[in-house]
């Protein structure tokens, strides 16, 4: 029954977005483009510019797909645990173990650097459609995406000035009928401030995941840090005075990672029969191979346990996708409004002669890129190569190539824009377990021959006789990359550098690095310039007969949707929007996923076990919108989303208010245990509201 609700979600969604009048509160819109007086005539209350420009610059995006928030003058950022889970791994070890033990900084000066973390504000937003169109107009192919990316280039590093604290982006909105240039203050020196113990961040595990009711304090505290101190904010989000209840109007700030309700039929079709299938076997099965990893002893199950988190819950995430797309009723509504779309264009003879053949071309790029997928996965993607000391190799190298060319013909990763970002991540401080990516190539070059074939050229260059997991061991304990300033060495001294280095696994991506460019560029000028042009003219043919008033698939962008605090029907049964304090120790077993920490059985005589827990609401969310704030309409926060629901996995292709719902820390349970449980004195004081 669960499955037929999220199926039926995703099925009765689709109508709603291909008009101008989005039904119910669906929506990820975007902070300049934000249907305020749909809300006011909703809930009686219209967001002002001022309100909304606040609200943007209070946000912030997490680099690696999360989002966060400021929420004190003095840098103070919210986020979720699992997203500084990697933060926090890597400054713990054998014997301080903050991913299960939890983090407080008593002090400032105990706050600890995060290696390799990055948090972007967005602080301006420009429309630069009519400069991508005019560099591209009457372009095809090859010459199209140069274009695109040549133009793209020299807006980003205009906007960045050179600045290693600025970020420039341009992003493709409604598939390329919209270009707005983004241009992002980063912040690079990100200290943890707290977190709470891993058993209480995840309670319920995986078997949890995607669930409610739930009982998680899925919560951390890190701060931004400008010149060695507390980066001063004037925008940031306060603490709501009184709790949010049920029936609330709630607005979620954050950066939802990529949604396709606009994609073609033929796009979809890529989707159900080769991308999702095909990502579900490999991460099922890297999830049995981390588990055994984890079962080999305590200090194996640590460093495994970030990567493990991850892939189980991409896990279920592809599933639920997969089974939207799966469902009859779910394809028939797809289908049904795609050829609304089609008839309407047929009918008028001048969108008929500018558009329609855009779906011819997108039908016949998704050949290609059927034929493509697994060598632009395998070659060029992440499933090759998986391992932190080969991406350092392959980056290494291929930026002393690509920084001798103009900026405007790089490879999009080495454009002067990207730079600041690329050395943050190469120069990054993070301990490498030599066990673990050894385990995780071997898995990679393993699923890489399997995939490709073991008589394959590229496959043969990678192993040369060796077997995977042989090839792995000589690469992992040969390399000299784990060291810090032998990365530097090599970044900084460009080409000559590293054409004379001699270290195996720059030597492999120098052997293997021809094949994989050719792939990328079958990948470019087959697939992806086809299917951002024909996208964009299928966009303008739908703004042409529906109006521009809808909202753009997520890009993994700021964005903002409204809703509230609302339950919804499961298997006919009515589950309530807001969980307790007290519904945590009732479930609690004293085995895991359900045992809660020491910390919480000493104190639970203190707590207020009526207090709220989580909550859910009608919020449109998907992934990457993990560490949003919830905000009500004075802006003020009132929780922080941490999941959804199962039937809200099918949001990645539609929406169904009555049953798509987001997950949320309510702010009365954090509130509660950092002064009860945990004796967060200072952090208490500088969140009040």
């Amino acid at each position: 029954m669960r499955r037929l609700a999220l199926l039926t979600a995703a099925a009765l969604a689709v109508v709603s977005t291909t008009g101008p009048d989005s039904r119910a509160d669906e929506g990820m819109w975007t902070l300049n483009n934000f249907p305020a007086d749909t809300v006011g005539k909703k809930y009686g209350f219209t967001p002002s510019p001022e309100w909304l420009r606040h609200a943007q610059l209070s946000a912030a995006r997490i680099g690696g797909g999360c989002s966060s928030s400021f929420v004190s003058k003095d840098g103070l950022v919210m986020t979720n645990h699992h997203c500084v889970h990697d933060c926090i791994e890597n400054v713990s070890s054998s014997k301080k173990d903050y991913v299960k033990d939890g983090f407080l900084a008593k002090d400032r000066k105990d706050e600890i650097k995060c290696p390799g973390f990055e948090l972007d504000q967005l602080v301006e937003i420009t429309d630069v459609s009519d400069k991508i169109a005019a560099a591209t107009k009457g372009l095809d192919g090859k010459a199209y995406i140069e274009a695109y990316k040549g133009e793209s280039a020299k807006l980003e590093k205009a906007c960045s000035g050179g600045k290693p604290e600025v970020s420039c982006d341009v992003v493709s909105l409604y598939k390329g009928g919209r270009y707005d240039l983004y241009r992002y203050k980063r912040f690079s020196d990100v200290r943890v401030v707290f977190v709470p113990e891993f058993a209480m961040a995840f309670f319920g595990g995986d078997p949890d995941n995607f669930v409610f009711p739930r009982y998680d304090l899925d919560v951390a505290f890190v701060r931004a840090y400008e010149n060695g101190q507390p980066a001063k904010q004037e925008h940031f989000f306060k603490w709501a005075k009184k709790p949010t209840k049920e029936g609330d109007l709630t607005f979620t700030v954050g950066n939802p990672g990529r949604t396709s309700r606009l994609l073609t039929m033929a796009q979809l079709e890529v989707e159900r029969d080769v991308r999702l299938p095909r990502a579900l076997v490999y991460l099922s099965e890297y999830r049995g191979a981390l588990t055994e990893f984890q079962h080999r002893g305590p200090e194996q199950k640590r460093v495994a346990n970030a990567t493990l988190f991850y892939v189980e819950n991409g896990v279920k995430a592809y599933k639920g996708r997969h089974e939207a797309l799966l469902d009859k009723a779910f394809w028939s509504s797809k289908l049904g409004e795609e050829n609304a779309l089609r008839q309407k264009i047929i009918a008028d003879p001048k969108l008929r002669a500018a558009y329609y053949e855009s779906f011819g071309a997108i039908e016949k790029a998704q050949t290609e890129y059927r034929q493509l997928w697994n060598r632009w996965m395998y070659m060029e993607g992440s499933y090759g190569f998986r391992s932190e000391l080969a991406l350092w190799a392959k980056h290494l190298l291929r930026a002393a190539d690509e920084r001798d060319k103009p900026n405007e013909k790089r490879l999009r990763d080495y454009t002067d824009a990207k730079l600041p970002g690329l050395e943050q991540q190469l120069f990054s401080t993070q301990p490498v377990d030599l066990e673990f990516e050894t385990f995780t190539l071997g898995f990679s070059l393993t699923k890489l021959r399997e995939a490709l074939g073991a008589d394959d050229p590229f496959v043969k260059k990678v192993l040369g006789k060796d077997s995977p997991a042989e090839a792995a061991k000589k690469l992992v304990h040969g390399t000299k990359l784990r060291d810090l300033e032998t990365r530097k060495a090599l970044f900084k001294g460009g080409k000559k550098a590293v054409d004379a280095a001699q270290d195996p696994l720059i030597e492999l991506f120098r052997r293997i690095d021809g094949d994989s460019r050719d792939v990328r560029k079958r990948y470019e000028e087959l697939v992806e310039s086809v299917e951002r042009k024909h996208g964009e003219l299928v966009a303008k043919a739908r703004f042409a007969i529906y109006g521009t008033s809808t909202y753009p698939d997520a890009t993994g962008t700021l964005r903002i949707s409204y809703g509230r605090v609302e339950g919804y029907k499961d298997d006919g049964k009515w589950v309530k929007p807001i969980t307790t304090i007290g519904g945590a120790f009732e479930r609690h077993t004293g085995q895991e996923p359900f045992a809660l920490p020491a910390s919480w059985l000493a104190a639970k005589p203190k707590l207020d076990l009526a207090l709220p827990m989580n909550f859910a609401s009608t919020n449109d969310i998907i992934g990457g919108n993990s560490g949003s704030a919830v905000i009500d309409k004075d802006g003020a926060i009132v929780g922080l989303i941490f999941d959804g629901n199962l039937p809200s996995l099918g949001g990645d292709y539609g929406f169904d208010p009555a049953v798509n719902r987001a997950v949320s820390v309510h702010t009365a349970a954090i509130r509660e245990a950092l002064a009860k449980i945990y004796g967060a004195d200072a952090l208490s004081a500088e969140i009040a509201p």
